[in-house]
């Protein structure tokens, strides 16, 4: 299974995903974290933030999963996520997937913006920046949606609320 987070910088993905992952490790040592700023790492960050490094990137992280997917390895993927194709990619090839949406406008990330990466790209000191000059297309049809009411609850609380919306969960 792979559980696909999506959401713009700031949203929670790796910090939700990082606590389902550390939730369920112990009991499903087939179990993965990929995040998508680490993955990016691995291959010395040759794939740039534009739309083009960022589409490869993309790619790059769907295969793997399949990959790991393919070997029954269970995936949880933190990754921006901003190409549609791929989405609809990772439901056609993925053995069981459930693509979770990190939804919060663009006023609370900016107000959140622990990077700094926001009020980079505002003043001018950046570019290629999702939500500002790179548009984030909401995913079509998510499996879940975690909005800001649903985080305010806590991690805890959404990652409950993951794991109940799993239907036939190999996580139970």
């Amino acid at each position: 299974m792979v559980i696909w987070f999506i959401g713009m910088s700031g949203s929670g993905k790796t910090t939700i995903g990082k606590s389902l992952f550390t939730r369920l490790k112990a009991t499903h040592p087939n179990l993965v974290f990929l995040d998508g700023d680490e993955f990016r790492k691995i291959f010395q960050n040759d794939a740039d933030h534009s739309i083009k490094g960022r589409l490869t990137n993309a790619e790059r992280i769907s295969h793997t999963c399949q990959l790991l997917d393919q070997q029954n390895i269970h995936v949880i993927a933190s990754v921006l996520s901003i190409f549609p194709d791929w989405q609809n990619w990772n439901r056609q090839h993925f053995n069981r997937y459930l693509e979770i949406f990190l939804d919060f406008s663009l006023e609370t990330l900016i107000a959140r913006d622990v990077k700094g990466l926001y009020k980079n790209a505002i003043n001018g000191k950046i570019s290629n920046v999702v939500g500002i000059d790179i548009p984030f297309p909401t995913p079509p049809k998510p499996d879940l949606v975690i909005d800001e009411p649903m985080q305010k609850k806590g991690v805890d609380a959404c990652v409950s609320n993951i794991l109940q919306a799993i239907p036939n969960s190999p996580f139970r």
